[in-house]
C-alpha cells in the first residue's frame, strides 16, 4: 500500500499510482460510480484524493474502466490519461487480463469445474438470469471455479473469469448450485449478511510501458472469511509466487 483516503465512511487503500493509473482496493457497499442513490461512488472519491494530493485545480481527470457491484470489494484500476482509459478499456474488452476472484459459496464444491452458460440481464430490474444457448439478447458466460477449502458446509473458492458479464459469478455459482454466501440477490442472503466475493488479484499490462502489473488484494479477516484465513493466507503466497500470466494467452 502506498497511500490511503478516505470516501465518506470508507478507508480506501492505494496499492499504486503514477501518472497514468490509480489501483485502489474497494471497500464493499462503496459504488464504484455514481448511482440512482445518489450515495458518494468510488470513481468520484478518487478524482477527489488526486485532485487533493497533487493540488489540481478544476475537474480531474479519472477514467473507469471496469466495475464491480456496489456490494463486492477488491481490487481496482483507474486511469488518469485519457490514453490510458483508452487503452485500459479495450484490454478489458479483450479480457486481456487476469482477474481472480476469491468467494465462499454453500455447499460442498470438491473439485474444480468450468462454468459455461448464456446469461440475459433485465434492463428493468437489473437481475440477471440464465437463458438458452443463443437466445435473443443473452451473452456467453464462462468462468473457472476452484475450490480452496471446506468448512461447515461452505467452501471457499477461487474464480477465474474468461468473460465479463453483469453478475456472472454471482449467477452461474447460483445455477450451478452453489449459491453464494451472503448474496441477497441470487443466494438467499438475509438482512446484515456481507456478501462474500471478493476482487482479490488483478493483473494487467500497464497502458504505456512494457511491464506487467500484479496486485493481490485479500478480504478481510471477517464474516464468512475468517474461518478460510489458513486457506486465504496459502492462496496470497501461491500468488505472489507465481509469474504474472499473460491474460492473452488464457484458456478460453
Amino acid at each position: 500500500m502506498v497511500d490511503c483516503f478516505r470516501a465518506g465512511r470508507f478507508e480506501v487503500p492505494v496499492l499504486y499510482e503514477d501518472n497514468h493509473v490509480v489501483v485502489v482496493v474497494k471497500p464493499p457497499n462503496l459504488p464504484a460510480q455514481a448511482d440512482r442513490s445518489g450515495d458518494l461512488d468510488l470513481l468520484t472519491a478518487v478524482k477527489g484524493y488526486i485532485g487533493n494530493k497533487y493540488r489540481k485545480p478544476g475537474n480531474v481527470y479519472i477514467g473507469l474502466v471496469h466495475r464491480l457491484d456496489r456490494p463486492v470489494g477488491g481490487a481496482m484500476v483507474f486511469a488518469r490519461t485519457s490514453k490510458a482509459a483508452a487503452r485500459l478499456s479495450e484490454a478489458f474488452a479483450r479480457h486481456a487480463q487476469d482477474r481472480r476472484y476469491l468467494a465462499v459459496v454453500q455447499g460442498a464444491l470438491r473439485e474444480a469445474r468450468d462454468l459455461e452458460d448464456w446469461l440475459i440481464k433485465d434492463g428493468r430490474t437489473g437481475m440477471v438470469r440464465t437463458a438458452p444457448p443463443g437466445a435473443p439478447g443473452a451473452k456467453l458466460a464462462k468462468l473457472r471455479t476452484q475450490p480452496l477449502g471446506e468448512r461447515g458446509g461452505r467452501t471457499l473458492v477461487e474464480a477465474t473469469l474468461f468473460t465479463g458479464r453483469a453478475h456472472q459469478i454471482r449467477v452461474q455459482h447460483a445455477h450451478a448450485g452453489y449459491p453464494l454466501w451472503g448474496d441477497a440477490r441470487y443466494g438467499g442472503g438475509r438482512p446484515g449478511e456481507q456478501i462474500a466475493l471478493w476482487a482479490a488479484a488483478l493483473v494487467f499490462d500497464h497502458p504505456t510501458r512494457r511491464e506487467r502489473l500484479r496486485f493481490i488484494a485479500p478480504p478481510p479477516d471477517a464474516g464468512a472469511w475468517r474461518p478460510f484465513a489458513p486457506e486465504i493466507i496459502r492462496w496470497q503466497e501461491r500468488c505472489r509466487a507465481e509469474e504474472p500470466a499473460d491474460a492473452d494467452k488464457a484458456e478460453p
